[in-house]
């Protein structure tokens, strides 16, 4: 009798892993037997599920469906044995998750604790970057978004409705004045981002609708949260989300500027692979983590 589960599951390891070694050292095998069994799936399938170079391993189009497809088969296995014991304090295993370092640091972080009284025996992989990921490529298992969702095969929870707010420190306001009207802003340094989707434009509210408004400044970074603390140090104008700025208006280190024309909102959700077929760790987290994040996001307009 073949073993097909088992060569799925080494197949799902090399690809999360990156690397045949790195699988090898996970399953506590040789390199080279990790690399003949996926050889023989290969084989057996007369099919190509991986192009190897000396730097990485990248998935053909049959690779990735392969993976998708195993990834379901090995958690609905994982499902049915985990089935037998329902104490869901007994899952364990790791749970790898994605954010935004904004997102991650003020909604997420703070639900840890309580996340591991419950469930002390999952590892949580939290990894925050303000880029877009690939679910598949970067072998995540939930990413929280903000914006819109443009992958439809993947299955979203809807978290919440984050505004964006233009502000700024008081320090610098006293300085350089207080914009009054959007056109004031050409005379302010508006704080930005470099990352590849971003755009050197602020939707603004203005006669009536929503319209892109260039703006210009002397930095730019990578993630939302350097942008807010050189705000609050007084370095220009920044746009954030709500949530993540909420404190500094509460405390004054921030001050909200031009209110009624940030009117932008965008959705926040929690997106994973598998639909119903996830492995009960993630659904646990899943279960535990997006009602109070959805508590987190609410009451704000």
């Amino acid at each position: 009798m073949d073993n097909r589960a088992g060569e799925m599951l080494v197949f799902v390891r090399v690809v999360e892993a990156g690397s045949f070694s790195e699988a090898a050292r996970l399953l506590l095998m040789t390199p080279s037997t990790v690399s003949r069994l996926v050889q023989r799936i290969e084989q057996r399938l007369d099919v190509r599920l991986l192009e190897r170079s000396t730097r990485k391993l990248v998935m053909t189009d049959e690779g990735r469906l392969y993976y998708e497809r195993s990834s379901q088969l090995l958690s609905e296995l994982e499902e049915i044995e985990g089935s037998l014991t329902r104490d869901a304090r007994t899952a364990r295993g790791t749970i790898r998750v994605n954010a935004s370092v904004a997102f991650g640091t003020f909604g997420i972080e703070p639900l840890l604790m309580e996340f591991w009284s419950k469930h002390p025996s999952i590892v949580v992989n939290l990894s925050l970057s303000d880029e877009i990921i690939d679910l598949y490529l970067d072998r995540t298992d939930i990413a929280f978004r903000v914006g819109a969702l443009t992958d439809s095969s993947l299955t979203a929870r809807r978290i919440g409705v984050a505004r964006r707010r233009m502000v700024a420190s008081p320090g610098y306001l006293e300085k350089h004045g207080v914009p009054a009207v959007i056109e004031d802003l050409d005379n302010h340094n508006c704080l930005g981002f470099n990352f590849r989707r971003s755009q050197p434009v602020w939707p603004l509210s203005q006669g009536g609708r929503i319209v892109d408004r260039l703006v210009h400044g002397n930095f730019l970074a990578n993630n939302g949260e350097t942008v807010r603390r050189l705000a609050v140090a007084g370095a220009g104008v920044a746009r954030l989300a709500d949530f993540h700025v909420d404190a500094d208006l509460a405390a004054g280190t921030l001050v909200e500027i031009l209110a009624d024309t940030g009117q932008d909102t965008e959705e926040v959700h929690a997106i994973f692979l598998g639909g119903q077929n996830v492995p009960q760790r993630v659904r646990i987290f899943l279960d535990f983590i997006v009602p109070r994040l959805q508590n987190f996001m609410s009451g704000r307009s």
